[in-house]
């Protein structure tokens, strides 16, 4: 029997009274849903009904167009029996096996993320390329580098996804892009089915969301699936065979080719290093005999907030090798990488240096979520005191201070699963002294301050002139703060009250 919605291709096919039943009424959930309405489609939400000024007004918004929305705890407890439903549109957060998403498995409809939606409503004729990163880590520097690249070349072209921006959003603006970076989670690719990218790549792969995905090999096939249907370039990690045989196993489009990112010498077919040389052996016509100049190291070295002294680390010459790549893939020229490179800035919360006095620089790198990411920010210095700890969302820490033990000069926990990280800490770096600063209610924003100013003295404390002040959790944040941002401002308010450096920044 032949799929009822394989004809759904582009924003001009019958969309028109399509019953469609989206879940949450968050960010993608509501553009999902206001998506489909401005197509015609019949559009149910269903939301467990979170308090909050937005989303009420979001709600009102989508009630006003004709959506029927529908909230609370009794609402999402099962599959809605009274409605007749042809398709699913479900947002990141929602698990496989949640029983509204399981309740349309067992009724035969479709699921399909919010990404596979916009996919599917982009022009019939001259849709923007899109060039996808998905990795546990460096998902969204490398996209914002991918867009100051694509932008130095003078093409109209943003970042989107799970960095923030809907992707449906973006291939519905009234003033279309030229090209798309895309960032995308493995909760995203987990239920995209049609998506063919011009070029994509999965940076790595490290545990992280097991408790989402139910196992690192689900977890991994979900990342794996960005390389599916791909046209011109699967760009893999040469320092992560796992990446490339991803690729090797994808049902890719004839003629797309293989193409690797390393901090060493390039070989064939790669992009990587030579000397302080950002090298290309990969699209150019006589990669055999010679490459292209794509940058240089310096033109990353203020990237993360300094004064450019600090040579740029390994972590995002990395997500600037793959963000190269997919750019070359797509056709931009050598000048464009380097001016993209040379006008790039990190991120807040990502290896940001917060201040820099009297031989002790503190650097806030709350967005290192998972021991992996921190791993990344701890081996780009010598002697560090790590401010550690929140959710550690089943992930075990003990490889991550096994390899970081001989810099660490101190640590300061904090959070739910402290003990976890001291536990590791014991057994793998005994000698290194550690100060438990403990836990402030969630939300709390006066006890969070308070307990990040106890953080803020006890490392300043344990520093001594050349070491490293680093906030790079391993951990989630929501067991007390709204978000990782929240966690990083904290800490970064705490640092400046007790230099007494008032508002000033990276000084």
């Amino acid at each position: 029997m032949s799929d009822p919605l394989s004809e759904l291709t582009h924003r001009d096919a019958a969309w028109a009274d399509l019953r469609v039943l989206v879940t949450g009424l968050g960010v993608t959930g509501f553009a999902a849903a206001d998506a489909l309405i401005q197509h015609g489609a019949q559009v149910t939400v269903v939301d467990a009904g979170s308090p909050g000024e937005k989303q009420e007004t979001q709600a009102g918004i989508l009630g006003i167009l004709g959506a029927d929305v529908r909230r609370g705890p009794d609402q999402v407890a099962g599959w809605p029996t009274d409605l007749q439903v042809d398709l699913v549109v479900t947002s990141p957060g929602w698990r496989p096996d949640h029983p509204v998403l399981t309740g349309a498995a067992d009724r035969g409809v479709p699921v399909w993320s919010e990404v596979e939606l916009a996919w599917r409503l982009r022009p019939r004729v001259g849709a923007a390329p899109w060039l996808v990163v998905t990795g546990t880590n460096g998902k969204t520097t490398t996209v914002q580098l991918l867009a100051s690249i694509l932008q130095a070349a003078g093409l109209r072209a943003t970042a989107v996804g799970n960095v923030g921006t809907p992707v449906l959003d973006a291939v519905q603006h009234p003033e279309p892009y030229d090209v798309l970076a895309v960032e995308l989670s493995s909760f995203q690719l987990h239920f995209t089915h049609t998506m063919s990218p011009l070029a994509s790549t999965v940076l790595n792969l490290a545990p992280d969301h097991l408790d989402w995905h139910g196992g690192l090999e689900a977890y991994a096939a979900d990342k794996a699936r960005i390389y599916d249907r791909t046209q011109v370039a699967c760009v893999y990690n040469v320092q992560d065979p796992r990446t490339e045989a991803m690729v090797e196993q994808a049902e890719v489009v004839e003629g797309c080719r293989a193409v690797g990112f390393t901090l060493g010498v390039p070989g064939l077919s790669m992009v990587g290093v030579v000397e302080d040389v950002l090298a290309d052996r990969a699209f150019v016509e006589e990669r055999a005999t010679s490459a292209a100049e794509l940058g240089t190291l310096a033109d990353l070295a203020q990237a993360s907030g300094g004064d450019g002294s600090t040579p740029a680390p390994p972590h995002l010459v990395a997500d600037a090798l793959a963000a190269a790549a997919l750019a070359r893939a797509a056709g931009i020229a050598p000048v464009a990488v380097r001016d993209g490179l040379r006008a790039f800035r990190t991120d807040a919360h990502r290896t940001t240096i917060v201040a820099d006095v009297d031989g002790i620089t503190w650097i806030d790198d709350s967005k290192a979520t998972n021991p992996h990411a921190a791993q990344a920010a701890l081996a780009a210095h010598e002697r560090i005191v790590w401010v550690a700890g929140g959710q550690l969302k089943g992930a075990d820490v003990d490889e991550l201070v096994r390899r970081v033990a001989d810099r660490l000069s101190g640590a300061v926990l904090l959070g739910a699963d402290r003990a976890l990280v001291a536990q590791a800490l014991a057994r793998h770096a005994p000698d290194v002294p550690v100060h438990d600063a403990g836990v402030a209610d969630h939300g709390d924003m006066d006890g969070l301050h308070a307990l990040m100013d106890r953080v803020v003295a006890r490392c300043a404390a344990l520093a001594s002139p050349g070491d490293v002040v680093l906030l790079s959790p391993a951990a989630a944040s929501l067991d007390m703060f709204p978000s990782y941002g929240s966690r990083g401002d904290v800490f970064a308010a705490a640092v400046r009250r007790h230099l007494g450096l008032g508002g000033q920044e990276g000084v």
